[in-house]
């Protein structure tokens, strides 16, 4: 522990499992106080209590604007304060534009982009209350498939590809503004997290493993701690003169 985020609060999206649960572990480890926030619940809890005296859940469906209104004052009575927030909920689904409805078109952006949407309108107006001694950051999880299209990704594409735009808009506002609050997207290819259950379920975790790693060049899936610490360096001031940038963490792939 280096005390890289001492004295910072976070809230996490999604932080009952995969990225956003492997983030919440590294934040603490570095000082920060740290919010887990999911709809799942007794996964959410089973993180925080993990975390120890420096985590507490909150409850929280990212695409309720009342929810995500209630989940940071939680965080704010709880630990006095809101410095970070990291935008890490999000569901994937894999149809062309012809394969796709439209229910599941809306409930991929509901989730992936309008989350993301509420969590940074409400997460600045707290955020720059907080700011005067410790700086602000805004951590949007988009994708390599914000970058990078695919055949059969047309709403994950597009609702990943608007969080990359939305997280410049936002930094651009921040920084237009005179706030002390950065906003950065982070855009990861395949991760070994709970998101790429349904291609495991399918083809079984090992064949999985070697569909997927044969397409990134460095030859396999990536770990959640590769992404994770770079999460926390966008989390602390050691990232102070970066905003409106992207972190593609891809193994390679947008290098091709």
């Amino acid at each position: 522990m280096t005390n890289r985020l001492a004295g910072k609060v976070a809230l996490i999206t999604g932080g009952a499992s995969g990225l956003g649960a492997n983030a919440a572990f590294l934040m603490a480890q570095e000082g920060a106080k740290v919010v887990v926030a999911d709809i799942a619940v007794d996964r959410g809890k089973a993180v925080a209590d993990k975390v120890g005296s420096a985590g507490h859940f909150v409850k929280l469906d990212v695409t309720s604007e009342d929810n995500w209104k209630a989940a940071i004052q939680e965080a704010v009575d709880k630990f006095g304060a809101l410095h970070v927030l990291l935008n890490s909920a999000g569901i994937g689904l894999g149809k062309t534009v012809e394969e796709i409805t439209l229910e599941e078109w809306r409930k991929v952006h509901a989730i992936d982009l309008d989350g993301v949407f509420l969590g940074c309108k409400h997460g600045v107006a707290e955020i720059k209350k907080h700011t005067k001694k410790l700086g602000g950051s805004i951590i949007n999880i988009s994708s390599i498939s914000g970058i990078i299209a695919g055949a059969n990704m047309a709403a994950y594409n597009s609702a990943k590809a608007g969080v990359r735009l939305l997280s410049k808009s936002v930094a651009l506002h921040c920084a237009k503004s005179g706030y002390n609050i950065r906003c950065n997207s982070v855009h990861p290819t395949f991760i070994d997290t709970p998101i790429l259950d349904r291609y495991r379920d399918r083809f079984g975790n090992e064949m999985m493993q070697q569909k997927l790693g044969r397409q990134v060049p460095l030859g396999r899936l990536g770990r959640p701690e590769e992404v994770g610490w770079a999460l926390v360096f966008l989390a602390s001031d050691e990232s102070s003169f970066m905003t409106g940038s992207e972190v593609v963490i891809d193994g390679g792939i947008s290098a091709m």
